[in-house]
């Protein structure tokens, strides 16, 4: 009952406050007396949730004679929680999952327990049935079946065809797996391995990225001892790669424009081998502390964190840097395995990102000297805010040009052309776009 319970309370936050699942998780979870299993119960079903929200509610919509929209949010929250349990985990038996979610309505909200109890004893009856999403519309289709904000598939389906957006809409549907890189400043990738091992940790290495770990049963990191000590950091492999190609030399000096939470920093910083210089600007107080606390855990002393706006133009820094990273903000529509809220987007959150990604590399663009490297990146899976943003750029900037991306191996079709794109259902990793200029004159 307490996991479900905590359960519920996370996706109360996340749907009336708008908040994200993994920040509403981190505030619920930080003082909550429950272990790793109950836990991870809980997660399971915020996750579930959070990620089939607008399939749970054309399943309610489908058995209740109240419609999803019209019902108050506790309810509609409990019957997500007991559908889900139902149609998707297969370790809870049909009858736990209404118990307990009937339990927690009367604790909630008492009169509404028969009610919740009659539509999914409903459920279980239809259950051979009702799974089957049968709207003809193949957008609709899509979009209630792996709940997504409808433009976004119709927005994929033109880009890259039916079948490629079905593929990828299911790769999104897999739990996302957690990379570790290596602090080789402190130890090395074996090392790491045997240290992880004794705790139990399976782990895996990456084969094209030395500093990298797959593992898969390490819970609650942040008190992790060897996470306190500073020997790795959390960071997806599509992260990673930005770092591998902006490729810095010792003894030189690097500009991340936008560097928040501080992966690619720190990851640059250690690449360095702490020489040379890395400064690392956000616009956020709050994300400076953040990129602080990183910094000074990996024991890393070439790293200046300063609070700076990258739409404004710093006059001190032109033709400073041997090498810039603007890493921008975006949509954010490679990542949805991580962030599953970003199925929900609207179209007009959206639409004026391209204009500031291209005010920002046009910023950074000044920063670089003669011979230097630009490297410009994404999360995101859209041309408008990638290659059409670096394409309108060096329309207007010849002194820059794309430069051949060399032993990554990963976008065989692009990297000779200076980028490449990466998508989840690919790739096996984070959607990314990263793009590699050179300054010639």
């Amino acid at each position: 009952m307490k996991s479900r319970n905590l359960a519920y309370k996370v996706l109360f936050d996340i749907e009336k406050n708008q908040n994200y699942s993994n920040m509403a998780i981190n505030k619920h979870f930080k003082d909550c007396n429950l272990d790793n299993r109950d836990r991870g119960f809980a997660t399971e079903i915020i996750y579930g949730v959070v990620e089939n929200k607008i399939y749970l509610d054309y399943i309610i919509d489908k058995l209740s004679k109240i419609k999803s929209n019209k019902l108050n949010l506790k309810v509609k929250i409990l019957l997500r929680m007991g559908i889900y349990q139902i149609l998707f985990l297969d370790s809870v038996s049909d009858y736990a999952a209404v118990n307990e979610t009937v339990n927690l309505t009367k604790k909630l909200d008492n009169r509404s327990a028969g009610f919740v109890n009659a539509v999914l004893r409903n459920v279980i009856r239809q259950k051979e049935d009702i799974g089957e999403v049968k709207i003809k519309d193949t957008v609709d289709n899509l979009a209630t079946k792996y709940s997504y904000n409808k433009w976004i598939v119709r927005n994929w389906i033109s880009n890259f065809g039916r079948e490629f957006t079905e593929d990828l809409l299911e790769a999104n549907t897999e739990r996302p797996s957690i990379y570790l890189r290596v602090n080789t400043l402190k130890t090395t990738r074996d090392e790491l391995i045997k240290l992880l091992e004794e705790q139990e940790v399976n782990c895996e290495k990456v084969p094209f990225m030395d500093e990298a770990i797959k593992v898969n049963n390490l819970k609650n990191i942040e008190n992790n001892e060897l996470y306190k000590k500073g020997l790795f950091t959390v960071q997806d492999i599509s992260s990673m790669l930005v770092g591998k190609i902006l490729n810095p030399q010792k003894d030189t000096k690097v500009l991340d424009v936008c560097s928040a939470p501080g992966g690619k920093t720190t990851h640059i910083a250690t690449l360095m081998e702490n020489s040379g210089q890395v400064v690392s600007r956000d616009i956020f107080e709050h994300k400076i502390k953040l990129i602080q606390n990183s910094v000074n855990r990996l024991g890393l002393k070439n790293i200046d964190v300063q609070l700076f706006d990258a739409l404004n133009l710093d006059k001190d820094s032109i033709d400073k840097f041997d090498s810039v990273l603007a890493d921008v903000p975006c949509s954010g529509l490679g990542i949805i395995k991580r962030k599953p809220e970003i199925k929900y987007k609207e179209k007009e959150e959206i639409k004026d990102l391209p204009k500031l990604q291209k005010q920002i590399l046009q910023n950074a663009a000044k920063y670089v000297k003669v011979g230097g490297t630009l490297i410009y990146s994404t999360c995101t899976i859209q041309d408008d805010e990638n290659i059409e943003v670096v394409e309108s750029f060096l329309q207007s900037n010849k002194r820059f040009q794309l430069e051949k991306i060399e032993n990554i191996n990963i976008d065989l079709e692009n990297e000779d052309k200076g980028y490449l794109k990466i998508y989840p259902n690919v790739h096996g990793m984070d959607g990314f776009f990263i793009a590699k200029l050179k300054r010639v004159r």
